[in-house]
């Protein structure tokens, strides 16, 4: 008999869901303890990835292969950061995005991905809503959900993490980048590929859209410091919710007067004829530049040469 609540969890055979090495540090697991010893040696090889969401001693394992691009979705807590990695997973599960980066080829947290976009669907008894907020108190946040796609052109797969970290993290790190409760937004800083930054519509509309603006022009001076010439895109959500003129050309001047070269994106989740919550197709759209994106490359300025290599080109400098 499973010790653990959680349905996905399979103590021992295939370790905790969560992550935990040690599970009396497991807040779910309420086992024996048994458990926590060394398992007898076995010819069976256990599963490295439980399916739930990665965390940072899964990393190792993921970019086995070659080096995963991890895409960052940042901004305050509720902006739908969650929502909108549930909906891309349903659109991808419905094949209603056709992007450049290839068709899927696989994933290492389908049950992370799951929970994410399950309150999205439809099901029995059960009306269709938006995900639950993100804790900072989770074990495995900031959470990475992976995904894998194939070019028609390659051989070998590409992989991609997508992070779903609270939005109190982002928050704390815009005040102080220093601060000991601000590492997780750090590490995502520091290692992400693609910064996405989320506006939230309803809270710029809002009784307290005063705090919001501020908070998110904060963020945003902290992104266009930490962003180097990394892809960046402003990402509206709720983008069905009207705002003043004037909270909308306050935020895109935080956002494009430090990095004029940023993207901008207006996407909204609605509640389609069956009852699932529906995203419109700018939603494909972003996701299809978040998988795309590159950092400019540097131009070499032409040079008299018979030799198409760099090395004898330029020259290797004199001492």
């Amino acid at each position: 008999m499973n010790d653990c609540s959680q349905q996905s969890c399979f103590v021992p055979d295939t370790g905790c869901a969560l992550g935990h090495v040690d599970l009396s540090a497991c807040p779910v697991y309420h086992g024996t303890g048994k458990a926590t010893s060394a398992p007898e040696p076995t010819d069976d090889v256990l599963l490295p990835w439980s399916g739930s969401a990665l965390g940072l001693a899964d990393l190792a394992f993921v970019a086995g292969r070659a080096r995963p691009r991890i895409i960052a979705t940042i901004g305050p807590q509720n902006a739908g950061k969650t929502t909108m990695l549930g909906a891309w997973y349903l659109l991808l599960g419905r094949g209603a995005a056709d992007l450049r980066a290839g068709q899927f080829a696989g994933s290492f947290s389908l049950a992370g991905w799951e929970a994410v976009s399950n309150s999205l669907r439809w099901a029995p008894g059960q009306a269709p809503s938006f995900p639950p907020h993100t804790t900072s108190r989770s074990g495995r946040a900031p959470g990475l959900l992976h995904l894998s796609f194939r070019a028609e052109q390659k051989k070998q797969p590409t992989d991609y993490l997508f992070t779903d970290a609270p939005g109190e993290w982002f928050q704390k790190w815009a005040v102080n980048k220093g601060g000991s409760e601000a590492a997780g937004a750090r590490w995502i800083a520091e290692h992400a590929d693609v910064l996405l930054l989320v506006a939230d519509r309803e809270a710029l509309s809002g009784a307290t859209m005063g705090s919001a603006r501020n908070a998110l022009q904060l963020l945003a001076a902290r992104v266009a410091d930490e962003r180097k010439s990394r892809p960046t895109a402003l990402v509206w959500t709720k983008s069905d919710v009207p705002i003043t003129p004037g909270m909308e050309d306050s935020v895109r001047q935080s956002v494009f007067g430090p990095m004029p070269g940023a993207g901008e994106f207006s996407v909204r989740i609605t509640s389609g004829d069956t009852g699932e919550r529906q995203a419109d197709g700018s939603l494909a759209s972003l996701l299809d530049w978040a998988l795309t994106s590159r950092p400019p490359c540097a131009v070499l300025p032409p040079v008299p040469s018979a030799s198409d290599d760099p090395l004898f080109m330029y020259g290797v400098g004199s001492a």
